[in-house]
């Protein structure tokens, strides 16, 4: 029999199959002499006992997340603060990086908008627009994003951003049976609580989206200098003008991003964090 992992729960595995049956599995030695985990979402093989079920394969996964840890994730909702804790458009490049990286599809939703006062949204709301060029935005002043999932059909959705941002509040907009609990902001630690719990992939607008918020692994670790200026999708409309095939936008004369940049056309702020990002790479001590 074959489907799909839902849900993972003290070493059992409940397997839902096309039809839409639901079996509970364990996995078997041979997964751990193989170094294999099986994850929530993955497409696996299984088959059914007296005794109960267990899993024989994991299918080839498209990709995987370490927290929360799920697999084969087909878009992501990232949910930034305007506020509370403050905007970062690092953490937020860092993560659409981190997203391209993984062939997963972000929608950008910004939280706590009506919390900023008049001078405060008037310079957020220039940077709200500008990633509206190159991506999905919802602002959480229009309730919570149904239109998102109405756009989407069949697919496996994670929710991610900082600690307090408000991931567990859109849950519970995007599905009130749920009641996570939301943390927080500790205005003396500038951090959240931690309030996740374990991962289940609830069906939701005919998609499947996992049920803890996660914080994923930002590092820059499997990305090359050469592949990072892909997954900004500005710098890509402008490189093909560049002067120099393969430009890194960094030192290159002649480069169009750069003068994009010098002419507004694209954030300041990208192109800071791109630099930065860039000399991380560069400064990454080799793995062997």
């Amino acid at each position: 029999m074959k489907g799909q992992i839902r849900q993972s729960l003290s070493g059992y595995y409940d397997v839902v199959t096309a039809d839409g049956a639901e079996y509970r599995t364990r996995a078997r030695g041979v997964f751990r002499k193989r170094k294999q985990s099986p994850l929530v979402g993955d497409w696996v093989e299984f088959k059914v006992e007296k005794d109960g079920g267990y899993l024989l394969k994991i299918d080839p996964r498209k990709n995987r997340l370490v927290r929360p840890p799920i697999a084969n994730v087909d878009d992501a909702i990232v949910v930034s603060a305007c506020i509370e804790p403050d905007f970062s458009s690092n953490l937020l490049d860092r993560q659409l990086i981190m997203l391209a990286a993984n062939q997963i599809d972000p929608l950008l939703y910004f939280s706590k908008w009506d919390l900023l006062d008049s001078d405060q949204q008037a310079t957020m709301q220039p940077v709200i627009d500008y990633y509206q060029k190159y991506y999905p935005v919802e602002v959480a002043s229009n309730g919570a994003p149904q239109k998102f999932l109405r756009d989407l059909q069949n697919q496996v959705i994670v929710v991610m951003g900082q600690t307090g941002a408000g991931k567990s509040t859109l849950l519970n907009q995007l599905n009130p049976d749920l009641k996570l609990e939301t943390g927080e902001i500790s205005k003396a630690l500038s951090r959240g609580k931690h309030t996740t719990r374990k991962v289940t992939l609830m069906e939701i607008e005919h998609n499947l989206i996992a049920d803890t918020p996660g914080f994923s692994s930002f590092d820059l670790l499997e990305i090359s200098k050469e592949d990072l200026p892909n997954y900004y999708l500005d710098f890509v409309a402008y490189r093909d003008q560049c002067k120099y095939r393969g430009c890194l936008h960094v030192n290159e004369p002649h480069c169009a991003v750069k003068e994009a940049v010098a002419n507004g056309e694209i954030l300041k702020s990208r192109y800071e964090n791109y630099l930065q990002f860039h000399q991380m790479i560069l400064e990454r001590k080799p793995r062997y």
